[in-house]
């Protein structure tokens, strides 16, 4: 199994998050590394850890990776200015390039997944990325007509009907075609992705409590209670809406296996607070697997050997699990389907 791993932002602790995570020799057997980036940034960042024996196989794309060995994808060879700390439209250029490289190569089938590391927004727009995240591009670039940002840890899933959006957007943007979309695509990826045959999902509602019978809003009677009616009725075991608070206040969130969120700060603050340093963002919906840590390119302590690859060992771990799940439930849906076509034709085992 190959996972694919860009490099992110080089002024940021993204680097140094991937060497870390990648020093422990046992990860190895488990699955090939395959980083987008540049041998000399990550020769660079290596002296920051200072205590890593990590050593990098340089290669030209994801095909030639070697198992057992960190494959690295020379993205660039010029020699570039590290800031550390620092927004650069440099820092956005050659995260981008690494970006498009790793997408080359999951597209063409040379890796099986790709890992993410944090990226700069301010950065990536000084290079003129024409995203608002990773999210967002990844979901253009594959073509899908809709993807979902969902957050994974041990202790809870939340995914969101709208992801990077001005909150003076939200309700303009929140319609019950997508979060119809939202149920589906998370229904999907809970019984694919992480083995869940009959998912429960919990919805919440936009206004504050709900909006208490349409007293503030009535969002939740107009478009979030008739999506949620339309999805039961497509087969999804979805409940709500629910009122923020109250629903993560009272644990109820403990009663089911994700929750839909209206908007960023909505589902992120609870998941944050609950899983943070523990977290993984998987892009669900696109016809190929993307993972990535938690959290940003922590500025504040790059280049002081501070940052914690928890998250990163989270997210790579994720994308291999989800490589082998995907991989088990098409296998038993054909085998299901062979076992129905001998049955049909009169034939037994």
């Amino acid at each position: 199994m190959k996972i694919g791993i860009t490099i992110g932002d080089i002024n940021g602790i993204s680097p140094e998050i991937i060497i870390k995570a990648l020093s422990d020799a046992r990860i190895l057997k488990s699955f090939t590394p395959v980083i987008y980036g540049s041998y000399k940034v990550m020769s660079y960042h290596k002296n920051i850890v200072k205590d890593s024996a990590v050593s990098f196989h340089s290669i030209t794309s994801g095909k030639q990776a070697i198992a057992n060995k960190i494959n690295l994808v020379n993205c660039w060879d010029e020699n570039i200015n590290i800031t550390l700390g620092k927004a650069t439209a440099e820092g956005g250029k050659y995260a981008y390039i690494a970006l498009d490289r790793a997408l080359q190569d999951i597209k063409d089938g040379s890796i099986d997944a790709i890992v993410t590391a944090p990226i700069n927004k301010y950065a990536m727009q000084l290079a003129n990325f024409p995203f608002p995240g990773h999210t967002e591009y990844f979901t253009h670039s594959d073509d899908a007509k809709q993807s979902l940002m969902l957050m994974v840890s041990d202790a809870l899933k939340v995914a969101l009907v709208t992801n990077h959006v001005p909150l003076s957007q939200v309700s303009k943007t929140i319609t019950k075609e997508l979060i119809i979309e939202k149920l589906k695509i998370l229904n999907k990826t809970l019984i694919e992705d992480f083995d869940l045959e009959r998912p429960v999902i919990s919805v919440l509602g936009l206004n504050p409590h709900a909006s208490d019978d349409s007293v503030i809003g009535d969002e939740e009677e107009k478009i979030i209670r008739p999506a949620i009616i339309e999805a039961k009725k497509q087969g999804i075991i979805a409940a709500g809406p629910y009122p923020a608070d109250g629903f993560f206040g009272s644990s109820l969130w403990k009663k089911s296996d994700a929750v839909l969120a209206m908007y960023h700060d909505q589902g992120l603050i609870p998941f944050k607070s609950l899983s943070f340093g523990n977290g993984t963002n998987v892009t669900a919906g696109l016809s190929f697997i993307r993972t990535s840590p938690d959290h940003g390119t922590a500025y504040d302590i790059a280049g002081n050997n501070e940052a914690d690859e928890s998250s990163m060992i989270q997210a790579i771990h994720a994308a291999v699990d989800i490589v082998k799940n995907r991989k088990e439930y098409f296998a038993s849906r054909e085998n299901a389907l062979v076992r129905r076509e001998k049955q049909s034709a009169g034939i037994h085992d």
